[in-house]
């Protein structure tokens, strides 16, 4: 699999990233460890977690993810192979959430006790927090870096000008800033006015923006928990619409020419718009069909027809 370096950092990961927000729990030990098995053998080494996952599942307060990780790259010997990334921002048993200095010092070190690891690849401010200043957030940051504890940052369900406003601040202070933004993507575009809660979807600012400053845009939620391959799974209703109907039926037309899944050839068509996709996959057949993705190719005419659909007035180059 080929790998992507995050920003202007160290970090080299894989072209994919796995997301694990309900391993070690819904997702049984045995399981889990049957899918990283099945991940690492094709290559991917990309691993992205949370402090608080899944602490919203019945049964579970946090760090289960983190946990199961940990004892999984243990077992089999592959932490210096493996790139993980962990966030912290939101409020679980035991922490308050936030970004203050004491804040981020303190999850660190429980994150990298549940992992079983001295550092970390990517850690991410998992939400804003506008309560801490922005100096004393990325500061503490910063000294995670000098101390090894941490390699590089990034953001996650953040403003792009909160974002702009960290980058320019640790410019000034010669901090490291946000190497990765990891916000909500998708093939479909939401609906004007579409609700996500806390999570923040990708505009074309922000992949503009990224793009500029050489920064790792990184897209999760991509496969809508099966709403392109699903007839169980409605397409959401922040989406729902006459313009997803067209993109959807686009889709569909590209993936009997390539004879790939919907699946695979959305994760496909974002690695050629330069967006690292992060999926997840509870079973080996889910994840041997997101992973069947690296052998998708795609034409030109393809993508031009996959990026235009649902809109006549978008042209080609409206990714760039």
């Amino acid at each position: 699999m080929k790998t992507w370096k995050l920003g202007h950092s160290d970090v080299e990961v894989s072209a994919l990233s796995y997301g694990t927000d309900l391993i070690g729990s819904r997702i049984d030990r045995e399981t889990s460890f049957t899918l990283f098995d099945l991940f690492y053998d094709r290559g991917g080494t990309f691993l992205d977690t949370a402090n608080f996952y899944s602490s919203w599942v019945e049964g579970c307060s946090g760090g289960e993810s983190e946990t199961t990780i940990g004892e999984w790259m243990k077992e089999r010997g592959v932490r210096d192979k493996i790139q993980i990334s962990s966030k912290l921002g939101f409020d679980y048993p035991g922490s308050d959430g936030g970004l203050s200095a004491d804040e981020i010092e303190r999850e660190c070190d429980k994150s990298l006790a549940r992992l079983q690891t001295d550092y970390i690849d990517v850690y991410y401010a998992h939400r804003d927090d506008f309560d801490t200043p922005m100096d004393e957030t990325m500061e503490a940051f910063h000294r995670l870096i000098q101390k090894g504890k941490v390699r590089t940052i990034g953001a996650s369900n953040v403003w792009l000008w909160r974002i702009a406003e960290a980058g320019k601040l640790a410019e000034e202070r010669g901090w490291t800033p946000y190497q990765a933004v990891e916000q909500r993507f998708t093939y479909l575009r939401p609906r004007h006015g579409a609700d996500f809660g806390p999570q923040i979807f990708v505009t074309e600012d922000m992949k503009r923006y990224c793009r500029h400053h050489g920064i790792t845009l990184i897209g999760y939620s991509v496969l809508l928990q099966g709403a392109y391959t699903r007839d169980d799974r409605p397409v959401p209703a922040q989406f729902a619409g006459p313009e997803s109907d067209d993109r959807l039926a686009a889709l569909r037309s590209v993936a009997a020419e390539v004879d790939a899944t919907p699946n695979q050839v959305l994760i496909a068509w974002m690695l050629r718009n330069d967006i690292l996709p992060l999926f997840g996959g509870s079973r080996v057949e889910q994840l041997e069909e997101n992973l069947g993705a690296v052998d998708v190719q795609l034409s030109d005419d393809q993508m031009d027809m996959l990026n235009t659909a649902g809109n006549p007035d978008v042209k080609k180059a409206w990714l760039r």
